[in-house]
């Protein structure tokens, strides 16, 4: 492990040295931080799909008819919220928390049953997407058979009694220093593969679950076949451990303080300093301006990133450095409120109005071999770095370059660094230009602009 890292040090000393060259050359990556990440990952998107509130019936097969409108989006990579039954014990609201699992290997029939799952998942792969589910590792529903078949399985209070960790009263905290119940819980998940062909796990606070389950769980998972494993989390063990993302946390908290005007745009560059020394150099990392806790309880992005102000930021967590993107469900309309977490609250798709703009980014994200999640980036100094944030993403053959205004003002700025000359298209005008050292940019309040060269 110490010459692993002594490694990721040295390479990054020489990607650094080449990046700061005043050349226009560019070098790819060395293939080595990409060892055991699904290939078909690097260049992926991810949508989080609520599949409750997706349509009026709230089922596999209603959901099953957005399919073909999400491929032309651009989505690549379907997360469902978790698919398993809820616990009725302390329920929260009538429906209940998707987090509070009552049984690992069966259906919420709220969705529909297996079978209607399974024609789901062949019909998505048949488009072309790949599938993740949610998992609930940390703590199972308040009534889940476990609790009266192996009691031992719960972390219990001085009473005897299983716990509740913090406010999730309707759950009951698993004990991973019981070696059966690390062997069920690993047994479950193969199932799903199994069963279900399905292409990962987004793995519900995973910081609380043991670091020596997870490396044995994945290890066993990814023999079987190679799945894509994102925790939420950003626990740097667990990248040791096996996961191949965590949570952006760290780049979404910092947006959330320049687009309330606490901080300004050079703040990113803290951000990218303290998440090239936390992770290794392999450690993909989960952007969004949204997702499902985000939306529910702290109205993003309608309220943390208001009108305009949403669009740069959505360019950069497509964009930005070891970026795997995250849309979810009803930013493409957009709804610009929350989603109920325990009752039905149907998301009303009518206009998809920000469809167009995702588009854009979804497909340069795919089709871009530049803003591959393991793909260079060089932050790039402008006259006005305290309003824009601009940055050039590349490989050897391919370069991207993103012109972020952070600011509620109008700005005309100037970047001269070679890295930026050649023949380039705008995304979002189409149009063409030779951009020349010392190229002038003129950016709306709120702008952005994103190159693609030829």
């Amino acid at each position: 492990m110490l010459l692993k890292k002594l490694f990721f040090l040295a390479f990054s000393l020489v990607l650094l040295s080449a990046c700061s060259n005043s050349s226009n050359k560019f070098i790819a990556l060395d293939t080595a931080t990409i060892e055991g990440h699904p290939a078909w990952m690097m260049n992926s998107n991810i949508y989080e799909v609520n599949v409750r509130q997706y349509t009026a019936a709230g089922t596999f097969q209603a959901f099953s008819e957005h399919l073909e409108r999400l491929k032309e989006m651009g989505v690549q990579t379907l997360w469902f919220m978790p698919i398993n039954p809820i616990s009725k014990v302390d329920r929260k609201g009538s429906l209940g928390s998707y987090y509070a699992v009552a049984n690992y290997t069966a259906i919420n029939p709220e969705f529909g049953n297996l079978a209607d799952w399974k024609a789901l998942v062949k019909k998505a792969h048949e488009l072309g997407f790949k599938v993740m589910i949610d998992w609930v590792p940390n703590h199972s529903g308040a009534d889940h058979p476990w609790l009266q078949s192996h009691p031992d399985f719960y972390v219990k209070d001085s009473t005897g009694k299983p716990v509740s960790q913090y406010d999730w009263t309707d759950t009951r905290k698993l004990n991973y220093n019981n070696q059966e119940l690390c062997d069920s819980m690993l047994a479950a998940m193969h199932y799903w593969v199994k069963e279900t062909d399905i292409d990962g796990y987004r793995c519900d606070f995973a910081g609380g679950v043991s670091d020596a389950f997870w490396t044995k769980a994945i290890k066993s998972l990814k023999q079987e076949k190679n799945i894509f494993m994102l925790a939420e989390a950003e626990k740097p063990s667990l990248y040791t451990d096996g996961f191949d993302a965590t949570y952006g946390w760290t780049e979404f908290s910092m947006m959330k303080l320049i687009a309330a005007g606490k901080r300004n745009a050079a703040a990113l560059d803290s951000v990218v300093k303290q998440v090239d020394t936390t992770y290794p150099a392999n450690g993909l990392r989960l952007c969004f301006t949204s997702n499902h806790d985000e939306n529910s309880w702290n109205k993003a992005d309608f309220a943390t990133m208001p009108g305009d102000i949403h669009a740069p930021f959505a360019v950069l967590a497509q964009t930005f450095k070891r970026a795997i993107p995250l849309v979810y469900s009803s930013q493409e309309e957009p709804l610009l409120r929350s989603i109920s977490f325990f009752e039905k609250d149907t998301i009303p798709f009518a206009k998809y109005a920000r469809a167009p703009f995702y588009k854009k980014l979804l497909n340069l994200h795919t089709s871009s071999a530049a803003l591959a999640a393991n793909a260079g980036f060089k932050k790039l100094v402008s006259t006005a770095d305290d309003k824009i944030y601009a940055y050039t993403r590349f490989t050897n053959n391919s370069k991207v370059l993103v012109v972020l205004n952070l600011s509620a003002n109008a700005q005309s700025v100037t970047i001269n660094d070679n890295t930026t000359i050649g023949e380039a298209t705008e995304l979002f005008s189409n149009q063409k230009i030779n951009i020349k050292a010392g190229h002038s940019f003129s950016l709306a309040p709120w702008g952005y602009q994103v190159y693609s060269y030829q």
